[in-house]
């Protein structure tokens, strides 16, 4: 299934959770601190939340 992780589409496995979608947007590696993820609605959504197909959630980082 398809998702947008600060708009970028990736893909990922349907049952797949937030965490994983940051990892296929190689987002989340060692260097980057993420202070906050949100849904396109600005509602915060935790690393294990689970993504249904077409979401789309917004990562607001910080590298170290």
């Amino acid at each position: 299934m398809i998702v947008y992780v600060n708009n970028k589409a990736v893909e990922i496995i349907h049952g797949m959770k937030v965490r994983h979608a940051l990892i296929s947007a190689e987002i989340l590696k060692e260097g980057i601190s993420i202070k906050s993820i949100t849904d396109e609605w600005g509602n915060e959504v935790g690393m294990d939340g689970e993504l249904s197909e077409g979401d789309k959630i917004f990562v607001n980082i910080e590298v170290q």
